[in-house]
């Protein structure tokens, strides 16, 4: 009974506008994570500037923040996908999502080689999420097979260092290192750049949370659609303008601290 009214109540809200059918839950965790992002992102301004010292390509208190900042980024895009398609939204809608993202990512590259000429990013967070939207619409009915395969997708770089470990005949590494399939993730190093979030392992995270936003919209719909507390409508607020936040709070924060820096 309660699944057959939770899908009643899920095909109703369908038949209503999308904007009233936002879900203050997923919109507020992808907002902590914006916020999460904010810091971690002045931090390493700073460090760029001299204003501290710390290594955030091998320091695990850096290392480990930046996996779970991204986690949350696809995993809470994996349950915006579950639920687009919940409530019907249809591939011309998707498209136009889809474009702005991967125009982002576009001006993201041109920046960073601005900044970061020798060190770009040519596949960031933005250019990952632009190839997995689409892998993950078009997987979106695959129901339950969906966590597997997302351990999977997490599990093949490690395969494939095992592979390459154990069987040294076996040269999987020559092609995937290049800059035009190290975008897969099969690499032997993290190349030169300043964000990297190849398909894989990163897929996989997104595959759980459109599983996970699949699952509650049947079996927990109150998880995502019990009337929040202010703290939590002010990170929905924020989450609701992801993009633009992200393509805008580096360029201010930036700006500041070389304004800083030109008053020293």
């Amino acid at each position: 009974m309660r699944y057959r009214a939770a899908v009643t109540s899920l095909r109703n809200s369908a038949a209503r506008p999308l904007s009233a059918t936002r879900f203050d839950a997923v919109d507020a965790l992808r907002g902590f994570a914006m916020v999460w992002m904010t810091a971690y992102h002045f931090c390493f301004d700073l460090k760029h500037f001299g204003y501290i010292q710390q290594d955030f390509y091998n320091d695990p208190f850096w290392t480990w923040q930046r996996s779970a900042i991204v986690s949350l980024f696809l995993f809470t895009a994996g349950v915006g996908q579950a639920i687009a398609v919940q409530q019907g939204q249809g591939w011309p809608r998707f498209w136009r999502r889809w474009a702005q993202v991967a125009g982002c990512a576009a001006l993201v590259t041109a920046s960073s080689y601005w900044m970061y000429p020798k060190s770009f990013i040519y596949f960031g967070v933005l250019h990952g999420m632009a190839v997995m939207l689409v892998i993950a619409r078009l997987t979106a009915g695959w129901g339950p097979w969906l966590w597997p395969l997302g351990a999977l997708a997490v599990a093949i770089p490690s395969i494939a260092n095992y592979v390459h470990s154990t069987m040294v005949w076996v040269d999987i590494y020559s092609t995937f290192d290049a800059r035009s399939l190290n975008w897969l993730g099969l690499v032997s190093r993290k190349p030169v750049t300043q964000d990297y979030v190849p398909v894989l392992p990163w897929l996989g995270v997104m595959w759980w949370g459109l599983a996970a936003g699949r699952w509650m919209l049947f079996e927990r719909p109150k998880v995502v659609s019990d009337s929040p507390g202010p703290a939590v409508r002010v990170l929905a607020g924020l989450g609701r303008w992801s993009l633009t936040y992200y393509m805008l709070h580096q360029p201010v924060m930036i700006g500041a601290l070389m304004a800083l820096a030109a008053m020293r």
